[in-house]
Protein backbone atom coordinates (compact mmCIF):
# COMPACT_ATOMS: atom_id res chain seq x y z
CA UNK A 1 0.00 0.00 0.00
CA UNK A 2 -0.34 2.28 -2.03
CA UNK A 3 -0.63 0.41 -4.76
CA UNK A 4 -2.13 1.56 -8.65
CA UNK A 5 -5.61 1.97 -7.29
CA UNK A 6 -4.54 4.06 -4.57
CA UNK A 7 -1.95 5.53 -6.82
CA UNK A 8 -4.18 6.32 -9.91
CA UNK A 9 -6.45 8.20 -7.52
CA UNK A 10 -4.28 10.79 -6.02
CA UNK A 11 -2.98 11.58 -9.68
CA UNK A 12 -6.54 12.19 -10.60
CA UNK A 13 -7.17 14.94 -7.58
CA UNK A 14 -3.72 16.84 -8.58
CA UNK A 15 -4.64 16.57 -12.29
CA UNK A 16 -8.18 18.65 -11.44
CA UNK A 17 -6.54 20.36 -8.99
CA UNK A 18 -3.58 21.34 -10.95
CA UNK A 19 -3.73 21.22 -14.75
CA UNK A 20 -4.12 24.78 -16.48
CA UNK A 21 -3.41 26.16 -13.02
CA UNK A 22 -0.45 28.20 -11.76
CA UNK A 23 1.14 26.32 -8.49
CA UNK A 24 1.49 30.08 -6.33
CA UNK A 25 3.24 28.38 -3.04
CA UNK A 26 4.99 25.51 -1.90
CA UNK A 27 5.43 24.30 1.92
CA UNK A 28 8.55 22.27 1.23
CA UNK A 29 11.29 22.16 4.15
CA UNK A 30 14.42 20.77 3.93
CA UNK A 31 14.08 16.90 3.76
CA UNK A 32 16.82 14.37 3.21
CA UNK A 33 14.49 11.48 2.76
CA UNK A 34 12.21 12.68 0.46
CA UNK A 35 13.97 14.54 -1.52
CA UNK A 36 16.75 12.12 -2.20
CA UNK A 37 19.44 14.41 -0.21
CA UNK A 38 18.65 17.52 -2.76
CA UNK A 39 17.81 20.86 -0.99
CA UNK A 40 13.93 22.21 -1.88
CA UNK A 41 14.79 25.21 -3.92
CA UNK A 42 14.50 23.29 -7.28
CA UNK A 43 11.70 21.29 -6.66
CA UNK A 44 10.04 24.30 -5.68
CA UNK A 45 11.60 26.57 -8.35
CA UNK A 46 10.04 23.75 -10.44
CA UNK A 47 6.47 24.01 -9.13
CA UNK A 48 6.05 27.51 -9.79
CA UNK A 49 7.73 28.34 -12.56
CA UNK A 50 4.94 27.93 -15.39
CA UNK A 51 1.14 26.45 -15.13
CA UNK A 52 0.76 22.99 -15.01
CA UNK A 53 0.47 20.95 -18.20
CA UNK A 54 -0.13 17.21 -16.89
CA UNK A 55 0.26 15.02 -14.06
CA UNK A 56 1.16 11.28 -15.31
CA UNK A 57 1.21 8.08 -13.75
CA UNK A 58 2.97 4.79 -14.45
CA UNK A 59 3.09 1.81 -12.37
CA UNK A 60 3.16 3.53 -8.88
CA UNK A 61 5.16 6.21 -10.15
CA UNK A 62 3.75 9.96 -10.55
CA UNK A 63 4.75 12.77 -11.85
CA UNK A 64 3.50 16.65 -12.37
CA UNK A 65 4.62 18.21 -15.46
CA UNK A 66 4.75 22.08 -15.75
CA UNK A 67 4.22 23.47 -19.43
CA UNK A 68 8.17 24.57 -19.28
CA UNK A 69 10.85 22.67 -17.54
CA UNK A 70 11.26 19.61 -16.13
CA UNK A 71 8.52 17.22 -14.25
CA UNK A 72 8.95 16.70 -10.44
CA UNK A 73 8.25 13.02 -10.10
CA UNK A 74 7.17 10.90 -6.74
CA UNK A 75 6.07 7.84 -4.88
CA UNK A 76 4.53 7.19 -2.29
CA UNK A 77 6.15 4.46 -0.55
CA UNK A 78 4.28 2.70 2.06
CA UNK A 79 1.97 5.13 3.83
CA UNK A 80 2.47 8.39 1.78
CA UNK A 81 -0.95 9.95 0.46
CA UNK A 82 -2.11 12.82 -1.32
CA UNK A 83 -5.65 14.91 -0.22
CA UNK A 84 -7.24 18.13 -0.90
CA UNK A 85 -7.60 20.51 2.25
CA UNK A 86 -10.97 20.48 3.84
CA UNK A 87 -12.48 18.37 1.41
CA UNK A 88 -13.16 14.58 2.42
CA UNK A 89 -10.73 11.54 1.70
CA UNK A 90 -10.29 7.73 2.01
CA UNK A 91 -7.96 6.28 4.41
CA UNK A 92 -5.22 3.99 3.75
CA UNK A 93 -5.44 0.70 5.52
CA UNK A 94 -2.39 1.60 7.26
CA UNK A 95 -3.34 4.53 8.30
CA UNK A 96 -5.56 3.50 11.11
CA UNK A 97 -7.92 5.46 12.39
CA UNK A 98 -5.90 8.51 14.34
CA UNK A 99 -6.97 11.89 13.06
CA UNK A 100 -5.62 13.29 10.10
CA UNK A 101 -5.28 16.36 10.87
CA UNK A 102 -3.68 18.51 14.29
CA UNK A 103 -5.71 20.49 16.73
CA UNK A 104 -5.03 23.64 14.79
CA UNK A 105 -6.38 21.57 11.54
CA UNK A 106 -3.04 20.86 9.70
CA UNK A 107 -2.50 17.82 8.16
CA UNK A 108 -0.37 15.20 10.67
CA UNK A 109 2.76 13.90 9.00
CA UNK A 110 2.70 16.82 5.98
CA UNK A 111 5.65 16.90 3.60
CA UNK A 112 4.31 19.21 1.03
CA UNK A 113 1.54 21.60 0.74
CA UNK A 114 0.50 23.33 -2.65
CA UNK A 115 -1.81 26.42 -3.29
CA UNK A 116 -2.86 27.05 -6.77
CA UNK A 117 -3.81 30.56 -8.22
CA UNK A 118 -7.41 28.96 -7.84
CA UNK A 119 -7.14 28.85 -4.13
CA UNK A 120 -7.21 24.98 -3.74
CA UNK A 121 -4.82 23.85 -1.53
CA UNK A 122 -3.33 20.21 -1.71
CA UNK A 123 -0.89 18.20 0.93
CA UNK A 124 1.27 15.51 0.59
CA UNK A 125 1.71 13.78 3.99
CA UNK A 126 3.60 10.63 5.12
CA UNK A 127 4.05 9.29 8.47
CA UNK A 128 6.64 6.36 7.63
CA UNK A 129 9.34 8.39 5.91
CA UNK A 130 8.94 5.94 2.56
CA UNK A 131 7.86 8.30 -0.06
CA UNK A 132 10.41 10.14 -2.76
CA UNK A 133 10.50 12.68 -5.24
CA UNK A 134 13.45 13.60 -7.52
CA UNK A 135 13.24 16.07 -10.48
CA UNK A 136 13.20 13.63 -13.96
CA UNK A 137 11.89 13.59 -17.69
CA UNK A 138 8.22 12.27 -17.66
CA UNK A 139 7.35 9.70 -19.41
CA UNK A 140 11.10 9.21 -20.54
CA UNK A 141 12.65 9.47 -16.94
CA UNK A 142 14.98 6.47 -16.46
CA UNK A 143 13.01 5.03 -14.02
CA UNK A 144 10.07 5.12 -15.60
CA UNK A 145 11.67 3.61 -18.58
CA UNK A 146 12.66 0.80 -16.48
CA UNK A 147 9.02 -0.13 -15.33
CA UNK A 148 7.19 -2.42 -17.47
CA UNK A 149 4.32 -1.95 -19.05
CA UNK A 150 0.94 -0.33 -16.53
CA UNK A 151 -1.04 -3.23 -15.75
CA UNK A 152 -4.67 -0.94 -16.30
CA UNK A 153 -3.68 1.13 -19.13
CA UNK A 154 -1.62 -0.72 -20.96
CA UNK A 155 -2.32 -4.23 -19.74
CA UNK A 156 -0.32 -6.54 -22.55
CA UNK A 157 -2.83 -8.47 -24.52
CA UNK A 158 -3.17 -12.52 -23.52
CA UNK A 159 -1.01 -14.03 -26.46
CA UNK A 160 1.52 -11.65 -25.06
CA UNK A 161 1.11 -12.25 -21.94
CA UNK A 162 1.11 -15.89 -22.34
CA UNK A 163 4.69 -15.40 -23.86
CA UNK A 164 5.89 -13.21 -20.90
CA UNK A 165 4.78 -16.10 -18.15
CA UNK A 166 6.84 -18.83 -20.53
CA UNK A 167 9.69 -17.39 -20.05
CA UNK A 168 9.94 -16.52 -16.04
CA UNK A 169 10.42 -19.54 -13.70
CA UNK A 170 9.68 -17.65 -10.52
CA UNK A 171 6.69 -17.90 -8.51
CA UNK A 172 3.58 -15.95 -9.86
CA UNK A 173 3.27 -13.88 -6.81
CA UNK A 174 6.68 -12.66 -6.89
CA UNK A 175 6.04 -12.30 -11.03
CA UNK A 176 3.39 -10.05 -10.54
CA UNK A 177 4.93 -7.76 -8.19
CA UNK A 178 8.37 -7.28 -9.90
CA UNK A 179 7.96 -3.72 -11.02
CA UNK A 180 9.69 -4.25 -14.70
CA UNK A 181 7.23 -7.15 -15.62
CA UNK A 182 3.97 -5.57 -15.11
CA UNK A 183 3.96 -2.28 -12.89
CA UNK A 184 1.85 -1.50 -10.55
CA UNK A 185 0.81 -4.64 -8.75
CA UNK A 186 1.67 -5.11 -5.33
CA UNK A 187 1.23 -7.05 -2.21
CA UNK A 188 -2.23 -6.94 -1.83
CA UNK A 189 -3.62 -6.69 -5.40
CA UNK A 190 -1.05 -10.23 -6.46
CA UNK A 191 -3.29 -11.47 -3.70
CA UNK A 192 -6.53 -10.90 -4.93
CA UNK A 193 -5.68 -11.45 -8.54
CA UNK A 194 -4.56 -14.96 -7.61
CA UNK A 195 -7.17 -15.67 -5.08
CA UNK A 196 -9.79 -14.65 -7.68
CA UNK A 197 -8.26 -16.72 -10.66
CA UNK A 198 -7.52 -19.50 -8.30
CA UNK A 199 -3.86 -20.06 -8.99
CA UNK A 200 -1.31 -20.82 -5.99
CA UNK A 201 0.99 -17.87 -5.52
CA UNK A 202 3.74 -20.49 -5.18
CA UNK A 203 3.32 -22.22 -8.72
CA UNK A 204 6.49 -21.46 -11.49
CA UNK A 205 5.02 -19.01 -13.95
CA UNK A 206 5.82 -20.71 -16.77
CA UNK A 207 3.54 -23.63 -15.05
CA UNK A 208 0.84 -21.46 -15.96
CA UNK A 209 -1.70 -23.49 -19.24
CA UNK A 210 -3.10 -20.36 -21.43
CA UNK A 211 -6.70 -21.00 -20.03
CA UNK A 212 -4.94 -19.80 -16.53
CA UNK A 213 -2.85 -17.18 -17.73
CA UNK A 214 -6.23 -15.86 -19.18
CA UNK A 215 -8.14 -16.20 -16.02
CA UNK A 216 -5.13 -14.74 -14.26
CA UNK A 217 -5.43 -11.73 -17.32
CA UNK A 218 -9.47 -11.20 -16.65
CA UNK A 219 -9.38 -11.30 -12.88
CA UNK A 220 -6.30 -8.55 -12.94
CA UNK A 221 -8.54 -6.16 -15.21
CA UNK A 222 -11.81 -6.97 -13.12
CA UNK A 223 -10.03 -6.29 -9.79
CA UNK A 224 -8.19 -3.18 -11.28
CA UNK A 225 -11.19 -1.87 -12.85
CA UNK A 226 -13.10 -1.61 -9.95
CA UNK A 227 -10.66 -0.45 -7.81
CA UNK A 228 -9.91 2.61 -9.80
CA UNK A 229 -13.35 3.15 -10.30
CA UNK A 230 -14.21 3.50 -6.34
CA UNK A 231 -11.06 5.62 -6.23
CA UNK A 232 -9.33 3.60 -4.14
CA UNK A 233 -12.07 3.25 -1.24
CA UNK A 234 -11.22 -0.22 0.10
CA UNK A 235 -14.51 0.06 2.36
CA UNK A 236 -16.35 -0.15 -1.41
CA UNK A 237 -13.97 -3.53 -2.57
CA UNK A 238 -17.14 -6.51 -2.65
CA UNK A 239 -17.20 -7.90 0.24
CA UNK A 240 -16.37 -11.42 -1.15
CA UNK A 241 -12.73 -10.20 -1.77
CA UNK A 242 -9.97 -11.35 -0.14
CA UNK A 243 -8.77 -8.21 0.76
CA UNK A 244 -11.32 -7.72 3.45
CA UNK A 245 -9.73 -10.82 4.75
CA UNK A 246 -6.18 -11.16 4.65
CA UNK A 247 -5.21 -8.70 6.64
CA UNK A 248 -3.37 -9.14 10.62
CA UNK A 249 -1.09 -11.72 9.79
CA UNK A 250 -1.62 -14.27 12.40
CA UNK A 251 -4.43 -12.74 13.99
CA UNK A 252 -6.19 -12.43 11.01
CA UNK A 253 -9.08 -14.51 9.87
CA UNK A 254 -8.70 -17.89 9.75
CA UNK A 255 -11.21 -18.99 6.54
CA UNK A 256 -12.95 -16.83 3.74
CA UNK A 257 -16.33 -18.69 2.90
CA UNK A 258 -15.71 -21.51 5.15
CA UNK A 259 -12.28 -22.43 3.62
CA UNK A 260 -9.21 -21.88 5.46
CA UNK A 261 -6.63 -18.68 4.94
CA UNK A 262 -2.71 -19.68 4.76
CA UNK A 263 -0.20 -16.97 5.35
CA UNK A 264 3.14 -17.77 4.40
CA UNK A 265 6.50 -15.67 2.56
CA UNK A 266 6.34 -15.69 -1.12
CA UNK A 267 8.48 -13.64 -3.08
CA UNK A 268 9.75 -11.83 -0.25
CA UNK A 269 6.22 -10.58 0.85
CA UNK A 270 3.65 -11.84 3.69
CA UNK A 271 1.02 -13.76 1.05
CA UNK A 272 -2.27 -14.84 1.88
CA UNK A 273 -3.93 -17.68 -0.10
CA UNK A 274 -6.12 -20.31 0.40
CA UNK A 275 -5.16 -24.11 -0.47
CA UNK A 276 -7.31 -25.97 -2.66
CA UNK A 277 -9.05 -23.22 -3.63
CA UNK A 278 -6.00 -21.99 -5.29
CA UNK A 279 -4.13 -24.59 -7.13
Amino acid sequence: MPELPEVESVRRLMQDAFVGQRIVSVYLPPDEILLEKHPPQPFIDAFTGSPIKEVGRRGKFWWIQPEEGPAIHGHLGMTGWIREIGLPSIRLKDMGNAPMDDENGTPRFMRILWETDSGRKIAFTDPRRLARMWIGNGSDDPRVVRLGPDAYETLPSLGELTELFAKRKAPIKAVLMDQTFIAGIGNYLADEILYQARVNPNRPMNSLTKTEVKRVRVKMQLVLNHAVSVNADYEKFPPEWLFHQRWGGAKGPELIDGREITRETVGGRTTAWVPGWQK
